[in-house]
């Protein structure tokens, strides 16, 4: 699940960063509201959090922007303004939800979840598919009723393919679902990925598709 954080205070940013990613979100860090547009024009994401009094470009205009083109990534405002009117302009222009400051970081993780459960239409925050089930919540993965060990990347990679089972996916783009800018990244990293999960599930899990990449190949619940 690759995010936008859209932060200007460094030291926020970079506990942020960090419990994101443990929470298995590939996350990309910008820190005022032109890089945001920037990165959002040539990227795609499956969440924005997105703080409102940044440089360049104030949080609101980003948001005004990016849903006047058409964006509809979803957006959860984190911000010091406690204002309730502040709290309206931002759910009026676009925005999902909305976050004061200071905040419990275990809530922050809930409402991600929830508005990733609000973006697959899922009541639950989990994924069935034939045999395999995927908590999102505890990031853990059943396979034919038995807990199976998986790690982070093996986790997150199984989680993509499975949302779009009829999609094909090309290395490249599973390799900036996965990681971020700044990660350097072989050039087999995701087949052995693939090599990992089909030991775990079966040889069948991921099929490949010659010369464009890879699919999931378990059926439908």
């Amino acid at each position: 699940m690759r995010l936008l954080l859209v932060e200007d205070d460094e030291l926020l940013a970079s506990g942020l960063v960090l419990a994101l990613y443990r929470a298995h979100y590939t996350v990309e860090h910008v820190r005022d509201g032109d890089a945001a547009l920037e990165a959002l024009a040539h990227n795609q994401f499956a969440l924005m959090v997105l703080d409102l009094g940044l440089p360049k470009r104030d949080g609101m205009a980003v948001l005004h922007a990016m849903r006047a083109r058409g964006d509809l990534t979803p957006v959860l405002i984190l911000s010091a303004r406690d204002a309730t009117r502040d709290r309206i302009a931002g759910l009026d222009l676009g925005a999902d939800d909305y976050l004061i400051k200071p905040f419990e970081l275990d809530e922050l993780l809930a409402r991600l979840r929830v508005l990733m459960r609000r973006r697959s239409g899922q009541s639950v925050n989990q994924l069935q598919l034939g045999e395999l089930q995927l908590d999102l919540d505890g990031l853990s993965a059943t396979w034919q009723g038995k807990p199976v060990e998986m790690a982070r990347m093996e986790f997150m990679l199984l989680h993509k393919m499975a949302e779009s089972p009829q999609r094909v996916f090309s290395r490249a783009q599973l390799e900036e679902s996965l990681y971020g800018w700044g990660e350097g990244v072989e050039s087999n990293t995701i087949d052995v990925h693939v090599h990992h999960i089909r030991k775990k599930l079966s040889p069948s899990a991921i099929k490949t598709v010659r010369g464009v990449g890879y699919r999931i190949g378990l059926p439908e619940a």
